[in-house]
């Protein structure tokens, strides 16, 4: 067999799969962009938008999915059977929870952050809104809730959530709240022992079970497990507990009666992988002697041998879609709702909803689907028959061929000899100190586009060498990267993907709910523990090997850091951090610059140094703020200062610079949503070169920690390809000479546009406050005119074709 890998296949149409099943043998090998590869087994339905839950009501006979995506959000009702979608409603907005009642006559969902449970009539196989449960005012109360259970018997409802970390008891008949006690942890689920005397709560951000008698209705103890315990599931004897941890790839075992785990699995890939599995779904097989285990990351479902209990052992793996969520197994069907679906998507109309009569929705497929990179992806549902143990074996295989993440790899990776770039941690590296520059949400085409020399597109470029002279004059000197790729999809996973190469379970499921501007809190950037990996960011990893660090702005609030590694030593106090709009990135570079040279003089520049310059996101086209050109150009002149400052510097010829975007939300592109601009500058960079290998947020980093001798932080550096074709072995120390803005840097929005009108009020106090796709959208009105006409649609996708000899 020959496989011939295709980064930028043309495909007929986004719709690709519609709302029926796939019963189509998968032929083709998927590759993501972050390096990663699918080939999902069995058949496959199109949900909706990053679904999260899968409940199967008591008969078998229904199943329910809750899609809580940044899009549209929305509850479907599936035959079992037929497997076919029998309704498909918009919920305004919701979380996770949803449950049958056992007479099937009714489904309970989560209303997210209106702080409500909603009560759905099943009327000839219809959803029909009858009833809501109020658990108080809609947000900006927090409450939040998620996990949710029924005991029908005596009509109650148990409710656990996420934002004021409490639990609630409602009576089902009269809809009132009978009990309520915070759980001092955000929670997830809950589930009810088969005697109803017992009721065990997730604490997601606990690292623990909580057990709640309810018959005297008070919390009896808790069970220490891992970090983010989520989705639960009980024997039917309710002996043994199953807890998914999604914070180190884990499943525990619970012996009920004793109330401790009897054993840990392990549901990496590897026995003692790093961070980055996610698992967040279980389910066992009908004889329970098999339990499935959904690894998010990993894009598959483990599988072991649970019929004696602390003895368990790995049967192999299932590949599945793009982040698997949840898992249910329904007699002989394994079924799997897969968060982002089978592939991602370029996004050539970007900031621009179709408009009738501009584009038909044939040019687009699905028109639902948007151009947001926040609603882009779409759920689908893998239907996988029970494998055999021949059968499992192949899929095994598969799996690990998806997988660019091998155990081996960890310490010592690709590279080539004398090359700067080690390929084994610990070597030594001619460069010595690390400049990371974090800046945000662009694309390749938005900036890079006008490069000939790059696979860009000219029509989608709205930031070109006019306006960022130093960074193309970068690109072109130094080196080119048109097939780089962010991780992240927003700044709100984007930042620890930045800094951590990762975004855990809980960034990944809360951010598209903000995002679509139904409330709730999602803070990453160190801000609450829950969203952090357990391993920690790369400063931790400094720390833990005594290399040097410093941060500006990156992951520091008001001059103060997030995380304990981000003391007062480690911070830059004169530093403009947090997202303050009102200072230029010229000035920050300003005082980055009394703050370097006073080091030099100490000869304490520390190894590792991250610096955030974030103006390129812009502010709108408001009347009285800085026009987007003029953010734009700010920033750029900032980076141009920046590298000229540094290559005039006595450390140049021991120093690098990476520059990378958080994400690349804010824009279109021609061939994915996720590609965007990067630069490395450094004496050992290639001159007048153009790298079109394939590399990632986390190659970005996986090359730091090369040169500063970390370990990788997660599966994901470990896995991704080092920079090490961008550098050379032959140095040169000519400095950088930055170009002066031809832009006024003080030029301020005057005319008062429909684009400006719809930009007041934008809250620019931190990074993505506003509704992007609405942000994208006037940029690009503003940019390029109220009425321009879009450029005619180019998809792209990343796919790895597999043909025979014969073909």
């Amino acid at each position: 067999m020959k496989k011939i890998l295709l980064f930028f296949l043309i495909l007929s149409s986004f719709g690709a799969f519609s709302q029926s099943i796939n019963t189509q043998p998968n032929t083709q090998e998927v590759l993501l962009p972050n390096g990663w590869s699918l080939t999902p087994a069995g058949r496959s339905l199109e949900v909706g938008d990053l679904p999260l839950n899968i409940a199967v009501s008591a008969s078998q006979k229904l199943m329910a999915v809750t899609n809580n995506g940044q899009g549209k959000q929305s509850i479907q009702l599936i035959d079992v059977k037929s497997e076919k979608i029998l309704d498909n409603i918009e919920i305004p907005k919701s979380f996770y929870g949803l449950k049958f009642s056992k007479d099937e006559k009714s489904l309970y969902a989560s209303g997210g952050n209106d702080n409500w449970i909603l009560k759905y009539g099943i009327i000839e196989n219809k959803l029909v809104l009858n009833d809501s449960l109020i658990l108080g005012k809609k947000w900006p109360n927090k409450i939040s809730p998620v996990g949710i259970e029924i005991d029908d018997d005596h009509k109650l409802l148990y409710v656990v959530t996420k934002e004021n970390n409490s639990f609630y008891i409602l009576d089902l008949r009269t809809k009132a709240i009978v009990y309520e006690q915070n759980l001092g942890h955000e929670g997830y689920t809950c589930v009810l022992s088969p005697d109803k005397k017992t009721l065990y709560i997730s604490l997601w951000g606990g690292r623990k079970i909580a057990l709640f008698d309810t018959q005297n209705r008070k919390m009896l103890t808790s069970i220490p497990v891992s970090y983010n315990p989520n989705e639960l599931i009980l024997s039917k004897s309710g002996k043994y507990l199953f807890v998914a941890n999604a914070g180190d790839n884990s499943v525990s075992v619970i012996d009920t009666k004793a109330q401790k785990v009897i054993e840990i699995l392990d549901a990496g890939l590897y026995p003692n992988s790093l961070v980055g599995s996610v698992t967040n779904g279980v389910a066992l097989s009908k004889d329970e002697k098999t339990l499935y285990i959904a690894n998010a990351d990993n894009n598959c479902l483990a599988v072991f041998d649970v019929s004696n209990k602390g003895k368990s052992f790995s049967k192999g793996f299932i590949p599945v879609g793009w982040y698997p969520t949840n898992v249910r197994v329904i007699g002989q069907k394994i079924v799997v709702s897969n968060g982002k679906g089978f592939t991602s998507f370029a996004n050539p109309l970007g900031p621009q909803p179709v408009k009738k009569g501009v584009l038909s929705e044939s040019h687009l497929g699905e028109d639902t689907r948007g151009q947001y990179i926040g609603n882009l992806m779409k759920g689908t549902l893998s239907i996988i028959d029970t494998p055999s143990e021949k059968e499992l074996d192949a899929y095994s295989k598969k799996v690990y061929q998806n997988t660019p993440y091998k155990k081996e790899k960890e310490l010592v990776t690709e590279g080539e000899p004398n090359n700067p770039i080690p390929k084994k941690v610990g070597d030594t590296s001619p460069i010595k100190h690390v400049f990371y520059i974090l800046k945000e949400n662009r694309t390749y085409d938005q900036v890079f586009g006008d490069i000939k020399e790059g696979n860009g597109d000219t029509t989608l470029c709205l930031f070109g060498e006019k306006y960022t002279p130093n960074q193309h004059k970068l690109a072109k000197e130094y080196v080119l990267l048109d097939n780089f790729y962010v991780d992240a999809e927003v700044s709100a996973d984007g930042h620890n993907w930045s800094m951590g190469a990762h975004a855990n379970d809980y960034l990944e499921k809360t951010w598209p709910t903000g995002y679509g501007r139904r409330g709730g809190v999602t803070e990453g950037m160190g801000r609450r523990q829950i969203a952090n990996d357990k391993d920690g960011f790369i400063w931790d990893f400094c720390k833990r090997k005594g290399v040097s660090y410093r941060t500006y702005g990156v992951f520091a609030d008001d001059k103060k850091g997030n995380i304990p590694a981000l003391d007062k030593e480690h911070v830059c106090s004169n530093f403009t951090g947090y997202y303050n709009q009102k200072v230029r990135d010229t000035t920050r570079v300003n005082q980055w610059k009394r703050d370097f040279d006073s080091l030099v003089v100490a000869k304490a520049v520390p190894a590792f140094n991250s610096i955030r310059l974030g103006a390129d996101h812009t502010q709108g086209m408001a009347v009285g703020k800085p026009t987007p050109f003029a953010c734009v150009a700010d920033n750029d002149l900032a980076v141009g200062m920046f590298v000229e400052h540094l290559s005039k510097s006595p450390i140049w010829n021991q120093s690098a610079i990476f520059i990378i975007e958080d994400d690349a939300q804010n824009g279109p592109d021609h061939v994915d949503a996720h590609r965007s601009i990067a630069l490395v500058v450094s004496p050992y960079t290639k001159r007048k070169h153009v790298d079109h290998t394939m590399y990632s947020t986390s190659g970005m980093l996986r090359t730091i920690e090369l040169i500063l001798g970390l370990p990788p932080m997660t599966q994901y550096d470990a896995a991704a390809t080092p920079m090490f074709r961008s550098f050379t072995s032959n140095p040169d120390f000519t400095p950088y000479l930055h170009i002066p803005s031809s832009i006024n840097l003080g030029e301020i929005n005057i005319a008062y546009t429909p684009s400006a009108k719809r930009s007041e009020g934008l809250d620019f106090a931190e990074a993505d406050s506003n509704d992007d796709n609405l942000f994208n959208e006037i940029l690009w009105k503003g940019i390029k005119g109220e009425l321009a006409q879009l450029p005619a649609p180019r998809r792209s996708a990343f796919v790895r074709v597999t043909k025979t000899d014969n073909d």
